[in-house]
């Protein structure tokens, strides 16, 4: 049995210990924000926050998780850089398909955290990991530099 804390809550499961923290998400406990892309950790759309940090859930085992704080795109709204985040990323109409931008926005999260004030350079550092298809890089930055305003 692992346990952990999920968007805040407590939960167990009786899953393999090597499962992917994707599929436990998904499969095992029905949150469907965070998307499967390539499996391997290379593209983003898995992202999620393990203690604060960005990490890729398709390619984190359970057993990385075990008494730890994980957290989803469900719950970024509840806190105020999630919050932030979310509205820039709806004012400046960001999404184009939206598959990727789940795993974006985590990444984004993570950044404005830990660098409340990023310039294009830790933008770019920051975000090289995830991939979007429909190419919407300009407006991503655009957005995070807004969600950064509108914290300060």
């Amino acid at each position: 049995m692992i346990e952990f804390i999920l968007n805040g809550q407590p939960v167990s499961t009786d899953l393999p210990a090597d499962t992917p923290l994707l599929w436990a998400i998904r499969d095992g406990f029905g949150l469907s924000g965070t998307k499967y892309g390539c499996g391997m950790g290379l593209c983003g759309a898995c992202t999620v926050h393990l203690e604060g940090n960005a990490v890729r859930s398709c390619s984190t085992p359970l057993s990385a998780v075990a008494g730890k704080q994980v957290g989803t795109i469900e719950s970024l709204g509840e806190a105020r850089v999630g919050a932030a985040v979310q509205a820039a990323w709806q004012k400046l109409d960001v999404v184009q398909c939206g598959y990727c931008q789940s795993g974006q926005i985590m990444s984004a999260v993570a950044l404005l955290r830990a660098n409340p004030k990023p310039d294009d350079g830790d933008i770019d550092a920051a975000m090289g990991g995830n991939l979007c298809r429909c190419a919407t890089y300009v407006r991503i930055r655009a957005a995070i530099h807004e969600a950064a305003r509108s914290l300060a």
